[in-house]
C-alpha cells in the first residue's frame, strides 16, 4: 500500500534505509480489520503494523483490537504517546458502529448516560444514529448479515479506551456490535486514508478536547 505521506513530513532516513520517524510527528494509519496493532509477530500468518509502515522508533498510543479497523496513532515521542493513552487528557475518541437490531432511544439513552459494566460503570458519551458513513470502504472480510434482522450504524464518541468497551457497551444494552470503525482521536482523523495507508503530521495537540455532552 502507498504511504499518504506528504512530500514536505517526509521521515528521515536512516543508514540501514529504513526510515525513522520524526520526534515532532505522529503518525496516522488506518488499521484494516485482521492486522495486528503491534510490530511484532505472533507466530501465525496474521498481519503486523511492520506489514504497512516502513518506519523504525515509532510505537502505538494505544492499541485498536484485531477485529476492529481505522485510526491508529504511532510516535517515537515517549511523552506524547503517554499524553494522548493518559486517561486524565479526555482526548475523544470516535467510532462508527454497525450493530445487529434496530437500535431505539431508550438504548441511545444508556449509552449517552453510561452502561453498567463488570469493571465498573462508563462514562457518559454521546451517542447518535447515523447513515452508514458515506465513503466507507466494504470489510474483507464482510459481516454476518441475518436476514431477518436489520442493522443499525450508530456513532459513539467516549472519553475513556477501556479494552473492547464499544463492544461490551452495545451488548450491554442489546445490540452485539457487527463492525467497528475508529474515525477520529482528539484533533486527529481517517479523513484521506484509505485501509493501510499512513500518513505523518504535525504531533501539536493544540486545544485538547472537551468531554462529551449528552
Amino acid at each position: 500500500m502507498i504511504s499518504a505521506t506528504p512530500p514536505s513530513t517526509v521521515p528521515r532516513r536512516r543508514r540501514d534505509g529504513v526510515r525513522a520517524a520524526s520526534g515532532a510527528s505522529v503518525i496516522l494509519f488506518n488499521k484494516p480489520h485482521g492486522v495486528l496493532c503491534q510490530f511484532s509477530v505472533d507466530g501465525t500468518a496474521r498481519r503486523t503494523l511492520k506489514d504497512f509502515i516502513p518506519l523504525r522508533e515509532v510505537y502505538p498510543a494505544g492499541r485498536l483490537d484485531t477485529d476492529s479497523e481505522g485510526l491508529v496513532i504511532l510516535t517515537a515521542d515517549g511523552a506524547l504517546q503517554a499524553t494522548i493513552t493518559h486517561p486524565r487528557h479526555k482526548l475523544l475518541k470516535t467510532y462508527w458502529v454497525q450493530v445487529e437490531g434496530a437500535v431505539n432511544e431508550e438504548a441511545l439513552l444508556q449509552l449517552r448516560e453510561g452502561v453498567a459494566l463488570i469493571d465498573g460503570p462508563t462514562r457518559p458519551a454521546a451517542a447518535r444514529d447515523i447513515d452508514e458513513p458515506a465513503g466507507l470502504w466494504p470489510r474483507e472480510p464482510p459481516i454476518r448479515v441475518r436476514r431477518a434482522i436489520p442493522t443499525t450504524w450508530l456513532e459513539l464518541v467516549l472519553a475513556e479506551g477501556r479494552n473492547r468497551q464499544v463492544r461490551r457497551m452495545t451488548a450491554a444494552v442489546g445490540f452485539p456490535t457487527l463492525r467497528l470503525v475508529r474515525r477520529a482521536i482528539g484533533p486527529w482523523s481517517l479523513d484521506g486514508l484509505l485501509p493501510g495507508a499512513w500518513r505523518e503530521e504535525n504531533a501539536a495537540l493544540g486545544v485538547l478536547s472537551s468531554p462529551p455532552t449528552r
